[in-house]
């Protein structure tokens, strides 16, 4: 029997209570299949930088490169700087593991009300690839008289050509692989940022043409952004930037009916390390603790670990359950119009698995 070893880091909010039930999904949907999962939890957190002073210990990152996987559920707190917990934490583990896909789907499901008018189950069916370790995320600049009048901040996105290549080809990779639109939609403002957008458009032209079987077009994220709400139908595969990825995916995330729903994998492709699976809602501090938070984020990224692992037919398993609560719409947490609780849909979840 296969057996991977993956790292759990629950994190803060209602990573807390998302990652029991994804856990919960992943042990039962690996009884009915030839593998086991062996979780080891880390309580690296807000907590633990308020305790520590550090989001995690000096050797965080070589005791997770001993894992096949890494599931983490949410880091943020209100008393914590956000800059705190994303460069304490999750982009040096995205760094080390070299994790340079981020890969975010967003369907509209059955039982789903997408607010936008019309859109049928199914109209919304888009991945967006955001490259993940480099573009405006770099974390390159400094700061000149800070804290006088004068102060000055300098931040510098960072464009290579093998970070752009490498992330556009997979995206090409995956428009072929899903065999739907074979579409790609590439993200730039290189009217505006003039030289390191000017690397992503070229790189875009150069794999273009590696691939005449995927039609392709390139849009300013503005316009992008305009037409995730007015078209999204339109949309098969989009590659974007760090910074252009992040926000063109909350967008994405809300047409198909809730950040509840938004599920991600940050992806090293070759498998050289360990990849991180999380989903995209944060830990909403604000509803933490009160048992109402939505697990499917969860549990629908835990299906991507599985998938990613080699196990497809438990994660065609995991979401196909998902799929079926979504339809029955009576065990449902309150973001989507229900008033069950996050144990519960886990609970209908595990219930519906296999059938």
């Amino acid at each position: 029997m296969v057996q991977n070893n993956i790292a759990v880091i629950r994190g803060d909010g209602i990573g807390i209570e998302v990652v029991e039930e994804g856990i919960k999904v992943l042990d039962a949907v690996s009884e009915n299949y030839d593998f086991e999962l062996s979780f080891n939890e880390y309580p690296w957190s807000s907590k633990f930088y308020i305790d520590t002073g550090s989001m995690m210990p000096s050797d965080g990152l070589d005791t997770l490169s001993n894992y096949d996987a890494i599931f983490l559920g949410a880091v943020g707190h209100p008393d914590i700087q956000d800059h705190i917990t994303l460069n304490g934490l999750l982009l040096p583990i995205r760094r080390k593991f070299d994790q340079y896909v981020c890969e975010r789907p967003s369907v509209l499901f059955e039982g789903i009300e997408s607010p936008l008018s019309g859109k049928k189950p199914f109209d919304i069916d888009m991945v967006v690839i955001r490259e993940n370790t480099e573009g405006e995320y770099a974390n390159v600049g400094g700061f000149q008289y800070m804290d006088f009048p004068e102060e000055v901040g300098i931040q510098t996105g960072v464009f290579t050509r093998k970070g752009c290549e490498r992330v556009i080809r997979y995206s090409f990779e995956l428009a072929r692989r899903r065999n739907k639109k074979k579409h790609l939609t590439s993200i730039t403002k290189s009217n505006a940022q003039g030289y390191g957008m000017l690397v992503w458009d070229r790189a875009f032209d150069r794999i273009s043409a590696e691939y005449p079987d995927i039609s392709t077009d390139s849009l300013l994220v503005d316009a992008a952004a305009m037409d995730f709400i007015r078209k999204p139908e339109y949309f098969d595969v989009v590659v974007a930037s760090n910074l252009f990825g992040d926000i063109l995916t909350d967008i994405a995330a809300i047409i198909t009916g809730s950040m509840g729903l938004a599920s991600s994998a940050n992806l090293d492709p070759e498998r050289r390390y360990p990849s991180m699976f999380e989903p995209v809602h944060g830990s909403a501090p604000d509803i933490m603790g009160r048992g109402i938070a939505n697990p499917m984020a969860q549990i629908l990224t835990g299906a991507m670990l599985l998938r990613h692992l080699g196990h497809a037919d438990a994660a065609t398993d995991v979401e196909k359950a998902v799929l079926s609560v979504l339809s029955e719409g009576e065990i449902l947490t309150p973001d989507l119009s229900g008033s069950s609780s996050t144990s519960s849909v886990g609970d209908a979840i595990v219930s519906a698995l296999g059938k």
